[in-house]
């Protein structure tokens, strides 16, 4: 999969990322009105801020942004397993801000030792096994699940066993039923997934070395520690009816995430079939959408930024770990 323009949306103040850009809605000339969004975020500086000090307002829009950017670049700037821009937007009709956490990535996660080393599949199977139930907590993210039952929907008509996909291909896709053999069938994608990606290859935690053991204990507890996040608070959280309001154009995305825990290796043909639509119409990449109305709320908005970003690193220390020193 390959990178494509993101779907359509409101132009904004990317107010943090890792490149920083106003767009033409944002005036930069001298005296002009501050948005909504720079004026809640504004307070929020002043909060933070021992002494006061007079600015016009393009320099307080500079020193409002600057401030921001170096509080969220400060948490986001350790995580490698995903880039993320973080992007403060405007709803529909009254105008009330909201901090939008975007995912830039596009395609397969690296998964380090788990795909590629000689540990023991047991090992490889339950660092997996967490990975893919556990990610999705905070990245835009697909499994093997998610991409069975797509394709199941695309070439199958929604059946999962060979008998009744093999007659769903012949009476819907006019398929020669001389030719099913070469056709991919469910058993046929099923058999492809290497030991690794198949949970019950898992080892219980008793049956896993200590190090992998620490490994997998610190990523659950920060994944919990998300979890207990209230919604309207958390800057991971996505809800597509609220995302309405505040990005235009939302709805004509495809509803695939950009990123998926799938091999490419193994399943290049079907991971290319179902981002077709993902690659023209732009991915469902919003990672976390949190609406703000009041400047203290960004104080917590930016607790579950960092519990989001200790919840990546586990993950990340997970996937980088040497299996010779567990």
């Amino acid at each position: 999969m390959h990178a494509r323009p993101a779907c359509p949306s409101r132009r904004s103040a990317d107010l943090a990322g890792r490149a920083v850009a106003i767009s033409a809605d944002v005036p930069a000339i001298f005296d002009a009105p501050l948005p909504p969004h720079h004026k809640l975020i504004g307070r929020w500086v002043a909060a933070r801020e021992a002494s006061s000090g007079l600015y016009t307002r393009a320099a307080a829009r500079q020193h409002i942004e600057g401030i921001f950017n170096a509080a969220v670049l400060e948490i986001l700037d350790p995580i490698e397993i995903a880039d993320f821009r973080v992007a403060v937007i405007l709803k529909e009709g009254d105008g009330t801000p909201a901090i939008a956490v975007i995912c830039q990535n596009l395609g397969q996660i690296e998964l380090g030792w788990i795909e590629t080393g000689d540990a023991p599949i047991p090992w490889r199977a339950a660092a997996y096994r967490a990975l893919e139930q556990c990610l999705g907590r905070v990245l835009p993210i697909f499994s093997y699940e998610d991409l069975f039952n797509e394709i199941s929907i695309y070439y199958w008509d929604g059946e999962t066993d060979d008998e009744r996909a093999r007659q769903s291909l012949i009476a819907y896709h006019g398929a020669d039923a001389d030719e099913l053999d070469e056709l991919t069938l469910p058993s046929e994608m099923n058999a492809r997934r290497p030991e690794w990606m198949i949970k019950e290859n898992a080892a219980p935690s008793a049956r896993l070395p200590s190090g992998l053991r620490q490994k997998l204990k610190r990523f659950h507890a920060a994944h919990k520690a998300v979890g207990s996040l209230r919604p309207e608070r958390n800057a991971w959280d996505f809800d597509l009816e609220v995302a309405y309001d505040y990005i235009p154009g939302i709805e004509e995305c495809s509803s695939l995430p950009p990123l998926t825990l799938v091999p490419f290796d193994h399943f290049a043909r079907e991971l290319d079939d179902v981002a077709r639509n993902g690659m023209e119409m732009g991915f469902m990449e919003v990672a976390g959408l949190c609406p703000l109305r009041d400047a203290h709320h960004i104080d917590d908005w930016f607790a579950s930024v960092r519990l989001g970003a200790e919840f990546l690193l586990a993950a990340q220390e997970l996937i980088q770990v040497d299996p010779a020193k567990l």
